[in-house]
């Protein structure tokens, strides 16, 4: 069974993914208005990757014995001011979201939690990585700001997945 904090975090880090998931599939919708179909497939892919996300947290929990306790979820923002406001809002949430995992590994390490620290060590990496793809985005759409040659350029290279972000 997980320590008491522990489980609160981790219950608490399965509605963000679950939250996470739906910014990120409202960013989906908001670029899909724009007619920019490669940036709403990429935020779409990261919406079913932050599911993923909060069911590895789900399966841990049962795994571990303990109880998962799903919380409500609050509507995700649904208008930026621009393609790369958006961008912005995945990063700014990328970085809360390695904030939050480090808290979780924090509490499994006070809790002499070793399993639990193993369990995490996925997650720190991939926060890695995640951080650094959108940032990664928020630079490139930085530069094609204001370009609407170079946002359409960079929305069909998001389509084939060659932009670099989102590995």
């Amino acid at each position: 069974m997980l320590s008491q904090s522990v489980l609160t975090a981790m219950n608490d880090q399965i509605k963000y993914e679950f939250q996470a998931a739906f910014l990120y599939l409202s960013m989906s919708a908001y670029l899909e208005s724009l007619e920019l179909p490669g940036a709403a497939a990429a935020m779409r892919q990261q919406s079913d990757e932050e599911m993923d996300h909060a069911m590895k947290f789900f399966d841990y929990i049962n795994d571990r014995g303990s109880r998962v306790t799903l919380q409500a979820l609050e509507q995700p923002q649904t208008n930026f001011a621009s393609p790369l406001a958006a961008f912005e809002a995945a990063l700014g949430h990328e970085q809360k979201v390695t904030g939050l995992i480090n808290a979780i590994y924090a509490a499994a390490v006070q809790e002499k939690d070793f399993a639990s620290q193993q369990f995490l060590d996925w997650f720190v990496s991939e926060q890695v990585e995640e951080e650094k793809s959108a940032s990664l985005r928020v630079a490139r759409w930085k530069m094609a700001e204001g370009h609407p040659g170079a946002m359409l350029l960079l929305d069909h290279e998001m389509a084939e997945g060659s932009e670099g972000a989102g590995e």
